[in-house]
């Protein structure tokens, strides 16, 4: 629902924008010119709205009132300008070229649009106070979904605390704590479940205007992310069964052809500028295969322009880091442009990868990685892919290189993917993922 009021909120102001700067221009008497301008506007309003999602302006996790925030805003403005600038003059259908008009509309925009956002944000930040919530069971995953509340006011509840169920002071409090606190929701553990007093207690305050979580169902609405630490074997059977994705999975096959053909035509005018810029810094082999792990397992050659010396792995297989020692001056400027991932066309055409799924791990690192994390196996029952939920979610601190912690942490954002995969969230990552490398591009 907060979605779709930001949602139309936008649309409100582009129009009322459109409309006053008519009014500026014109005069009240719009007449033609309101026609004339209406439906070119209306066109370039569809990829305002685009790039307004693909900058996480409607990702509730990120409507605060911050600087981050408002970088996104106006460097969403500011592309948004540029296409429609781009669209106006070289879309002569129209016959319009409205360089004052354009000029007018976007000063008045931005000035409405910061001002809503920001009156959108500190409404719902605080909104949020009004939904006491009341998470039963004190474990790892329970602090998470606590802090991570106490940190997000903006998404709609209000932490008051976590009741640890183990103490039999904790059990004997809870629902007086409820009536006095006026608790709106409760978020259960899966240890709450099997203390029969607890649950009696809590059968009788349905109807009463509470509303009852399960942790794991709740964690993963509000994080974008599966909590490892409240799911079992039975979890995967109930939500992973691949009956029902048989179509997905064959619109996805189509779409992953398509675009792998057609991109990978376009972009191989390229391969002739990278070849000579690889050779020309360093001696080696101009492409580089690795091996990887696939779907259900299947070993893969994974294939990249080189990005590192030829000798970087001499002494065994390591997790890469920020500024490695062993990239070179080419494989940087590359690395950060993605472009040492074209070749990675000829994967998805070969149907060893996807666009959209989880990074494929090195199988050299199976082992370790296995032993510490659980249900890391269960990533590989979709096919890898060039970019994912965890690359566009999961914010790496590369300071220390790729570790195990780091890991543990995108395989629960992987495991939401499988479990929410639909064509609409691949085409949300793709567009995201587009976002991202163009800021890291011209950052």
């Amino acid at each position: 629902m907060r979605r779709f009021s930001l949602l139309i909120g936008d649309i409100a102001i582009l129009y009322t924008s459109l409309f006053t700067t008519l009014v500026l221009r014109y005069g009240f008497d719009l007449g033609v010119q309101a026609e004339f301008h209406l439906l070119p506007f209306s066109i370039t309003f569809i990829s305002w709205l685009i790039v307004f999602y693909i900058s996480n302006l409607y990702d509730l996790g990120y409507t605060k009132n911050n600087i981050q925030f408002f970088s996104a805003l106006l460097y969403s403005l500011a592309v948004n300008t540029v296409i429609s600038l781009l669209f106006f003059y070289l879309v002569p259908f129209f016959g319009i070229a409205p360089k004052t008009n354009l000029i007018i509309f976007t000063l008045i925009v931005a000035a409405l649009m910061i001002s809503w956002r920001y009156g959108f944000n500190k409404l719902i930040a605080k909104s949020g106070f009004k939904n006491n919530t009341l998470i039963i069971g004190a474990n790892e995953q329970s602090q998470e979904l606590y802090d991570f509340l106490l940190a997000n006011p903006q998404i709609g509840y209000n932490a008051l605390g976590i009741i640890d169920i183990e103490d039999q002071d904790g059990q004997a409090i809870i629902q007086d704590l409820i009536h006095q606190k006026n608790i709106r929701t409760l978020v259960l553990s899966p240890a709450a479940y099997k203390i029969p007093r607890i649950i009696d207690a809590f059968y009788r305050m349905v109807g009463f205007g509470v509303s009852f979580y399960g942790l794991s169902d709740f964690y993963e609405r509000v994080t974008g992310r599966i909590p490892l630490g409240t799911i079992d074997q039975i979890w995967f059977l109930e939500n992973l069964s691949k009956s029902r994705m048989r179509g997905y999975e064959i619109g996805k096959r189509i779409l992953d052809l398509i675009g792998a053909i057609i991109l990978g035509i376009t972009t191989i005018i390229l391969y002739p500028l990278i070849i000579i810029a690889i050779k020309t810094d360093s001696s080696g082999p101009i492409f580089y295969k690795q091996r990887r792990m696939g779907r259900a397992g299947k070993i893969f050659d994974v294939i990249k322009f080189r990005t590192m010396f030829s000798d970087a792995e001499k002494n065994g297989a390591v997790w890469a880091s920020e500024n490695d020692a062993r990239t070179t001056r080419v494989g940087k400027i590359i690395r950060k442009t993605r472009i040492d991932e074209l070749p990675q066309f000829w994967n998805i055409i070969r149907g060893d990868m996807s666009f959209v799924g989880p990074r494929p791990e090195r199988p050299e690192f199976k082992e370790k990685i296995q032993a510490e994390v659980p249900f890391y196996e269960e990533r590989y029952l979709v096919k890898p892919g060039l970019t994912g939920w965890a690359q566009i979610k999961y914010k790496l601190d590369f300071k220390g290189g790729m570790t195990v912690k780091d890991t543990y942490e995108k395989l629960q954002y992987d495991l939401y993917y499988v479990k929410n995969r639909s064509i609409v969230l691949d085409l949300g990552i793709v567009l995201k993922t587009i976002n991202i490398l163009l800021k890291k591009t011209l950052g």
